[in-house]
């Protein structure tokens, strides 16, 4: 049975043989599943009362290790968003007690955000959930394609300049 990218991709065919439509056999796909994957996600962390934005600080803060808190510079380099979308996002979480601001101790001008004893406990409660709804995005894979899919999509990004924050 063939996917919606293989409907365009005959069409366009038809359409235009002369023209190379291979690039929409990839990035169409790539595109459309990040689409449909973006949706589950966001459904699934609302079931748990967070945003991806949310889940993204609280995991990140979670693997920084005890004491969990890491500057809002430090997630303006690992991220795509502005300072105005992180200090907004922060002020949403602090409502809800998941994290908390903590003066630097060694820099006056900079604050450092920590998670919460709360903010702990979600992060705990959630992260084996939302692995195993990732999980379940991708059971349509056997093991060795998923690694052989991953390590493709990496070597795209790597390409493309995505590499780890420094």
């Amino acid at each position: 049975m063939a996917d919606a990218v293989e409907s365009v991709l005959e069409q366009w065919q038809r359409e235009c043989p002369d023209l190379d439509f291979a690039p929409i056999g990839v990035v169409g796909r790539v595109m459309r599943l990040s689409r449909l994957w973006d949706k589950e996600i966001k459904d699934f962390l609302a079931g748990h009362g967070l945003e991806p934005g949310e889940f993204d600080i609280l995991s990140t803060l979670r693997r920084s290790g005890e004491p969990y808190e890491l500057t809002a510079k430090t997630f303006l380099r690992a991220s795509l968003v502005t300072t105005g979308a992180i200090t907004l996002r922060v002020d949403r979480m602090a409502a809800k007690d998941l994290v908390t601001r903590v003066p630097d101790a060694t820099d006056r001008r900079s604050v450092k955000i920590r998670l919460t004893p709360n903010g702990l406990t979600v992060i705990d409660r959630v992260l084996p959930l939302h692995l195993a709804n990732e999980a379940r995005l991708l059971q349509g894979l056997a093991s060795e394609d998923r690694q052989r899919l991953a390590t493709t999509l990496a070597a795209v990004l790597e390409s493309h300049g995505d590499t780890p924050a420094r």
